[in-house]
């Protein structure tokens, strides 16, 4: 029924078949298979050739209502409706900036009039300074939020705090006198779910009883997750990261960013990471942060009003995301830069950076972890590198990229699979079953057992005189009443190489785990389980070099600079390291990630053995694919999304991908005063296109503009409710002026006002690599072909990526992602007036 319900509302017919056999959960979030394959139009600035700007000049809509119209102020919505998007469109950003212009030209010549207008102008330039301070101000809050119930209801697995219910494990023991270094997190305080239930604190009743109430918690929590999730806002789930880039390209998701999402977003994303699934809070606090700049664009009419100037305050709320979730607010502004941002100018930085400020003021101000700090795993290193550990950085790098390719195919083949069989229909089912094996699995090793945030802060963790983990049980050959802060290399203990098993099964356990996680119906971020493979993997390589050095310091590769009894080998740093690697690996960034890292160490000396395994990780991954796994997601749920990364390497040229073929029935068009309203409606009834090229006549074929599929419907409507008259015999005029009629004849509808008059051009020789540069750098919706500067006999109807897979199972063409409708040729004429056209607006 959801699916026949998208195909009435325009959808492609192609499309339709490709949603049939998906389950009613999916086509709320993954509608996007069904969004890409129908064929959109724009109506662009209203622009008279024979007018020339600045002028005036007199419009009738029906024949009836004459309105001095400036040239630009056609877009004031004349027709209440028209020139606005449908949900699953795709913004005109020319259109959209022009709208813009003409509102700042229009604000600054009624400034002077008086002191009200002084004021309404002042408001307009320091409305986007107040909506990314809000927006900065929300995102800080709600992460501190976030933190601080995560963090108790994850302590809530493993046993409650008696005397403060509302304390989490860590607090409960701030104030206890009764505990001891070896067993700090243990106090009277403190009750587990074993001592609460059958009074045993030790023992095996004790263990059993803990690991039931661990499996329950979990299970009961990652089913509230998925239930909110389903019911109330479907958009909640995933991290969200991709669906931000591609309506930050342009494309219109209503309810992605509304009110219902933020709130079931806040609230399952604090049960989802407190299930102990392998997912993080990162990824979806960009989603959150979007959510409130979106909301409170609403507030500020320069921003409610443009599609285009919001995605400017989307971009600055992805900054302040960033800067919340890793307390990094330059890398923040880079992410966005760098990752989700499709138009980025210069003012959207300083905005940007102003918001990941206010953000991370915020977050600052409520301390969610107790350190000071705006992150669980902040670390300070003291002791430098040396040249000899490049090469374990750029191996770890290797097994970044290796680990990112993997994990992307993986991943992708497990969603693609979860499309196309049953098992895709029962969300809740899935995540019970998820949720149920990690839970089982992950708690009797301890590193699989803590939260993924505080495994990695305790993988971070350069070994002290104060630590007493697992990792730190080395055999203390020095003076045991010397405490320094740098301890120098000793032999591992019992311990370092037990916690090296448990933390090789949890490698396999994460890796296994994180691909079956993330895309599941469930707010999932993959930063975080990212980093925690890496620095893994990172401490094993850290450790394995550390004793390499103590023990054989003679060979020359250690001999020059790490002697007996010094501190040469960091095996924190090699965590670090590891981390951004199989970060970059998977998501494929470089600069922001390598800033993120330093903002999370401060560690200004460790850049080059960052930036080294970023970039090995990027070239070993690119070598596999050059997706990155946001990339990758954007393209199996076919979302129009045009990367400016991506390199288009097709020689064919416009003619040779149009869409239908030369040999096909020709595209519908409209006349500009030959038609009834009848016509028009039967052509819309009979056709699928959401747009139409008008010309003068079926003999001239000269291009008048282009006229878009709603705003056709929305107007004729419109004029029957509004307009005595108006009846299906009444010619339709896309004129300037009305031609004469017979005096019986019913009143005729003029429908100028809705009509684009300078769709861009192209000619069918134009090479591919032209028209897809076109459609990215301007950010247009369509352009029309014309054939040897003659007429415009094809229209290329929109970009996008059509779905990666067609019905057979088998990968479809990227060639189809420009397609072409052929009409009729006509005189050489009509080329040169519509060059001239596209010049006074582009």
């Amino acid at each position: 029924m959801e699916s026949e319900q998208l195909f009435h509302r325009g959808y492609y017919r192609n499309s339709y078949n490709s949603i049939a056999s998906a389950s009613s959960d999916e086509e709320l979030l993954d509608g996007a298979g069904a969004i890409m394959d129908f064929q959109t139009s724009e109506d662009d600035n209203l622009l008279d050739g024979d007018t020339a700007a600045g002028t005036h000049y007199t419009m009738t809509n029906g024949g009836s209502i004459n309105s001095s119209t400036h040239l630009l102020d056609l877009l004031d919505e004349p027709i209440p409706g028209v020139g606005t998007y449908d949900d699953f469109h795709t913004i005109d950003w020319v259109r959209e900036k022009c709208k813009d212009r003409e509102r700042h030209r229009r604000i600054n010549s009624k400034k002077k009039e008086s002191a009200w207008e002084m004021t309404k102008s002042l408001y307009d330039a320091w409305s986007g300074w107040l909506v990314v301070t809000l927006t900065g101000l929300a995102s800080g809050a709600l992460a501190g939020l976030i933190d601080i119930a995560a963090d108790w209801m994850t302590d809530l697995k493993e046993g409650i705090c008696l005397s403060a219910l509302w304390y989490n494990h860590e607090q409960c023991c701030w104030g206890s006198n009764e505990t001891t270094f070896e067993e700090r997190d243990k106090c009277p305080q403190w009750k587990t779910w074993a001592e609460l239930i059958i009074g045993q604190a030790e023992g095996p009743g004790s263990y059993i009883m803990n690991y039931i109430m661990y499996i329950f918690w979990a299970l009961s929590f990652a089913f509230l997750a998925v239930s909110l999730v389903k019911v109330f806002a479907p958009y909640a789930c995933g991290s969200g990261i991709p669906e931000i880039k591609t309506i930050l390209s342009g494309f219109i998701i209503r309810g992605y960013l509304g009110k219902w999402t933020l709130m079931i977003k806040t609230i399952t994303l604090v049960l989802a990471v407190a299930s102990g699934l392998s997912l993080g809070k990162e990824g979806p606090l960009v989603h959150v942060a979007c959510c409130c700049g979106n909301i409170f664009s609403y507030l500020f009419p320069k921003y409610s009003t443009n599609e285009a100037k919001k995605r400017e305050v989307l971009s600055a709320a992805s900054a302040a995301g960033v800067s919340v979730a890793f307390g990094a607010p330059i890398g923040g502004v880079l992410f966005s830069l760098e990752e989700v941002s499709y138009y980025f100018p210069l003012k959207t930085l300083w905005r940007s950076f102003f918001a990941a400020l206010v953000a991370a003021f915020v977050l600052r101000s409520i301390n969610p972890f107790g350190n000071s700090r705006l992150v669980l795993f902040y670390v300070e290193y003291h002791t430098p590198w040396y040249l000899f550990e490049l090469f374990p950085f750029i191996l770890l790098g290797v097994f970044g990229g290796l680990w990112g390719a993997f994990f992307i195919r993986a991943n992708i083949a497990w969603c693609r699979r979860r499309k196309s069989t049953r098992f895709g229909k029962y969300p809740v089912l899935e995540v019970i079953i998820v949720a149920a094996i990690t839970a089982v699995i992950a708690f009797p090793n301890p590193y699989t057992r803590l939260n993924t945030s505080e495994l990695i802060k305790e993988l971070f963790t350069d070994c002290g005189p104060l630590e007493s983990s697992s990792l730190c049980d080395y055999r203390n050959d020095m003076n045991a009443s010397k405490i320094v802060d740098d301890i120098p290399d000793r032999p591992a203990g019992v311990g370092v190489y037990s916690a090296i098993w448990q933390l090789c099964l949890a490698l396999i356990f994460k890796i296994i785990m994180t691909v079956f996680t993330f895309g599941i119906k469930v707010p999932s971020g993959l930063f975080i389980p990212s980093m925690a493979i890496g620095a893994i993997a990172g401490r094993i390589v850290g450790i394995a070099v550390e004793q390499l050095a103590y023990y054989h310091h003679d060979w020359f590769i250690f001999k020059e600079w790490c002697e007996v009894g010094a501190d040469c080998i960091t095996p924190g740093l090699y965590a670090m390291v590891g981390a951004a690697a199989c970060l970059g690996g998977v998501t494929r960034m470089t600069v922001s990630l390598v800033v993120i890292v330093f903002e999370l160490t401060g560690g200004l000396e460790y850049i080059v053995p960052l930036m080294a395994a970023v970039m090995t990780s990027k070239w070993v991954g690119d070598a596999f694919g050059r997706e990155g796994i946001y990339e990758a997601h954007i393209r199996l749920n076919g979302y129009p999304f045009l990367d400016a990364k991506e390199e288009f390497t097709h020689t064919t040229l416009a003619a040779d991908v149009m869409r239908p073929r030369r040999s096909d029935p020709p595209l519908a068009v409209l006349t500009q005063d030959n038609m009834t309203v009848d016509d028009i409606e039967n052509m819309i009834n009979e056709t699928s296109y959401n747009g139409f090229p008008v010309i003068m006549s079926k003999e001239s074929q000269r291009l008048v503009g282009f006229a878009l599929r709603r705003d056709l419907t929305i107007a004729i409507e419109s004029a029957r409710k509004k307009q005595e008259g108006i009846v299906g015999s009444s010619r339709v005029c896309f004129a300037q002026h009305t031609p004469s009629l017979p005096a019986e004849s019913p009143r005729p509808l003029k429908l100028r006002s809705i009509l684009d008059m300078s769709p861009f051009t192209v000619t069918d020789h134009t090479p591919m690599e032209i028209v897809v540069d076109i459609f990215r750098k301007l950010g247009l919706r369509q352009c029309l072909v014309t054939h040897n500067g003659i007429t415009p006999p094809w229209h290329y109807n929109k970009k996008r990526y059509p779905p990666s897979y067609g019905p057979d199972g088998k990968p479809r063409s990227r060639l189809n992602n420009v397609q072409l409708s052929p009409v009729d040729e006509a005189r050489e004429e009509a080329e040169e007036e519509v060059r001239l056209l596209n010049s006074t607006i582009l």
